[in-house]
């Protein structure tokens, strides 16, 4: 061998040459693990080829008379709306082989009535709402978590003398507020009155009172308690309100997606096929929020809604947190709910003490968490709403500040440090754990 040779194959095996190969194999090793990512997901993100349910299972909802499937889910509760058209338009449960069936009601008392004659199998419902299914051991889970924090306010009329929920106290005659009795309204509103020291009864009287009926603010009332979109609407659109007083730092509000357990026991699988089409549902609207608004105006129950406040409400409830927040966290939810159990048992509006281990013996997080291990998401330890050094308890209102539609516009940047633990694909992006 000359000097030569001898030079040149040491330069090919040089240090600086083999660090260099090797950052050139661990690059086209991460194009290639993303190409396979893109090429193995959807553009919003979710893995494909999808996962059929059993024939078997198909074959047991027949002959238990639920096929299709009956899905309620209320048309003027923003956020949950969205996700429930998206998934139904979509085809996302078809994607599945599941025969699914949607229909609108106006509230959570009319969805309870259809769910506890087992009319319909898969439900949408506010915290008040769930907690009664709950009080009354109808045999229901919840996977989901819907529309958090959905902003419930008391609204008054522009002229109203009323400048926050304590001049309610001592008036003469007692003030009437309008709201749907039994919803998640009412909810917010008793904690926060018995906080305040208002008198349900002796400073306020309450009447039941549909939500377009609300929007209208009609003459008599002091004000009306609603939930999005009807406060925005009649502070933005209608300008016939102002907002008084709001849900958060009373309630740390959530929705629940909830099915039957009997689903659960006898065909899981159709059970973990509604779970990730919600998944997948959340992750098209954050790709394509004003599609999903297209999609929500061909509702007739949505035609009075403009696309302005549509798309603003899709923004705020669907698109705003990160998308960790539709896990179902069934202990930091009950620890939430218990104050509010123990006012509604005290009120006679339950028939017996309810407790934190109660709401989360309602909940299963097993479809979720099998949902969040296809996506490469890390199961979160508390809601994503939540800011680091948060120092409030949730089973102690009134709560410190957190993350909300009153004090936050700019969306949860998404994934961030731990939110994944393996590659995951979003529009056409790969990101790393």
């Amino acid at each position: 061998m000359n000097k030569g040779e001898s030079m040149r194959r040491s330069e090919l095996h040089s240090p600086m040459r083999r660090q260099l190969i090797a950052t050139a194999a661990a690059a086209m090793l991460l194009g290639v693990t993303g190409a396979q990512a893109a090429a193995g997901a959807t553009e919003w993100g979710w893995p494909t080829p999808y996962e059929k349910v059993s024939e078997e299972s198909v074959k047991w909802l027949k002959n238990k008379g639920w096929w299709p499937i009956q899905v309620a889910f209320q048309a003027p509760w923003s956020g949950q709306n969205t996700v429930n058209i998206v998934m139904n338009r979509m085809g996302l449960l078809a994607q599945r082989g599941v025969d699914a069936k949607w229909t609108a009601f106006a509230s959570g008392p009319a969805i309870n009535e259809v769910l506890i004659s087992g009319r319909y199998q898969v439900g949408n419902g506010g915290n008040f709402p769930f907690t009664t299914l709950v009080d009354r051991n109808i045999p229901v889970k919840a996977i989901a978590i819907v529309s958090p924090n959905l902003m419930h306010a008391l609204v008054v009329p522009k002229d109203s003398p009323i400048k926050s929920i304590k001049d309610l106290k001592g008036q003469k005659p007692p003030a009437t507020i309008g709201l749907v009795t039994g919803s998640s309204a009412e909810f917010y509103f008793q904690m926060s009155a018995q906080i305040n020291g208002i008198k349900i009864g002796e400073d306020v009287i309450l009447k039941n009172m549909p939500p377009g009926e609300q929007m209208s603010m009609p003459r008599g009332i002091t004000g009306v308690v609603s939930w999005d979109p009807s406060p925005v609407m009649m502070v933005e659109e209608r300008k016939n309100g102002r907002i008084v007083d709001s849900i958060f730092p009373y309630n740390i509000y959530e929705g629940q997606f909830y099915l039957r357990n009997e689903l659960i026991e006898n065909v899981p699988d159709v059970v973990q096929a509604f779970t990730d089409a919600f998944a997948e549902a959340t992750l098209w609207t954050r790709l394509n929020p004003e599609k999903a608004v297209t999609l929500m105006i061909e509702d007739p129950n949505l035609k009075n809604y403009s696309k302005e406040i549509l798309l603003q409400q899709v923004k705020a409830y669907n698109n705003l947190y990160k998308p960790t927040h539709i896990f179902p966290h069934g202990e930091f939810y009950g620890k939430v709910n218990e104050p509010i159990f123990k006012w509604l048992f005290a009120a006679n509006r339950i028939t017996r003490p309810l407790k934190a281990a109660d709401f989360t013996a309602a909940v299963d997080e097993r479809f979720m968490r099998k949902t969040f291990a296809k996506l490469g998401w890390a199961i979160p330890k508390e809601p994503p709403f939540l800011p680091p050094g948060w120092n409030g308890r949730p089973d102690q209102p009134p709560y410190p500040d957190y993350i909300n539609v009153l004090n936050t516009k700019d969306p949860q940047p998404f994934p961030g440090t731990g939110d994944l633990t393996m590659p995951w694909t979003f529009g056409g992006r790969t990101h790393q754990p």
